[in-house]
């Protein structure tokens, strides 16, 4: 399984975008023009780029409280995004969600949660549903290192193996729950093998090369749909940032931070298109300067044509028949 020229620096260009717009939404709420907590996924870009855009368009996925990127790459547009973070109409849940509880159906993204582990067990009703319905497609059920260790998870293993559920379970293995280091608190070495357990297909993958994680998604959606097992991907990345906006990351040490930003996933993809001869550094820096004005322009937009629910209606969303969606 190759990428195309083109297909990668159409994901190169997802990975950049899910970089700026994160580090807009840090800037954005350092200045107090987005509120709430935010939980930023600044160097896990390889897996945002290699996993959904693997899959096809009418698979689901459901993501953690870590999921700008996620959302991006299943095909939200920015703007509806980060209308969401500023409380507008707009916003893919009308600004009732915020960073934690983004949820875009139209995109096949069942949504998001603040509850860890959660999205898990919903990701598995979404996959029993749809072998009733005898569809082709998959479920993606993202969760970090942290979650892997809760009951929900293991229960969830456990009743897609004997159901024979369409799920990829996606572990985005990034070293740290909150302030946890994951070799303190798992007690496996790769979170890969605790598949074994519940008779699951599974393999681990560097998770900051795009071009593994992309073709290791394939292979399992590809084994998923033929056997109509579940499969368990272990992506090994690291978040650069803190677990939330206030963590100032004391719990490691910044000389670890300093040779994981050597791995960085956008630096190793787009050297290697520099070696292929499928990129030029102008080129590159084009992207990054597109991408850039793009979301600047849409935060100008945004704040100039703010358009928010009244109060009355956010309560009516929430206890009305009314669909929100």
């Amino acid at each position: 399984m190759v990428l195309t020229p083109e297909c990668s620096v159409e994901l190169l260009t997802l990975m950049v975008r899910s970089r700026l717009f994160e580090e807009k939404i840090e800037e954005l709420t350092n200045t107090k023009l987005i509120h709430g907590t935010t939980h930023l996924a600044i160097g896990q870009e390889a897996v945002h780029g290699g996993v959904s855009p693997a899959l096809e368009k009418e698979d689901w996925i459901v993501t953690t409280h870590r999921c700008h990127g996620h959302a991006l790459a299943k095909g939200s547009p920015p703007e509806n995004l980060l209308a969401e973070f500023f409380g507008l109409r707009q916003g893919v849940a009308k600004g009732l969600g915020g960073s934690m509880h983004l949820i875009d159906l139209e995109q096949h993204n069942a949504g998001s949660s603040a509850v860890v582990g959660s999205s898990v067990a919903l990701a598995a009703g979404i996959a029993l549903q749809l072998k009733r319905m005898n569809s082709t497609s998959i479920v993606v059920a993202f969760f970090g290192d942290g979650a892997s260790s809760r009951g929900i998870v293991h229960e969830t293993m456990n009743m897609a193996s004997i159901w024979g559920l369409p799920l990829l379970f996606l572990c985005e293995h990034n070293y740290y729950g909150m302030s946890s280091k994951a070799q303190d608190m798992v007690s496996v070495d790769s979170l890969s093998t605790r598949g074994v357990a519940y008779s699951i297909e599974s393999c681990t993958v560097d998770g900051n090369d795009l071009e593994a994680v992309w073709a290791a998604v394939k292979q399992a959606s590809t084994f998923i749909r033929q056997t109509g097992r579940p499969y368990l991907l272990e992506a090994q990345t690291y978040r650069l940032a803190g677990h939330s906006k206030n963590d100032n990351c004391h719990y490691r040490s910044r000389e670890e931070e300093e040779e994981w930003r050597k791995r960085d996933p956008i630096d190793l993809f787009k050297e290697r298109l520099f070696e292929r001869h499928v990129l030029d550094v102008e080129s590159y820096h084009q992207i990054v300067s597109a991408e850039r004005e793009n979301l600047d322009s849409i935060v100008r937009r945004l704040i100039k044509e703010s358009d928010t629910l009244s109060l009355d209606e956010a309560f009516g969303y929430v206890y009305a028949q009314e669909e929100l969606l």
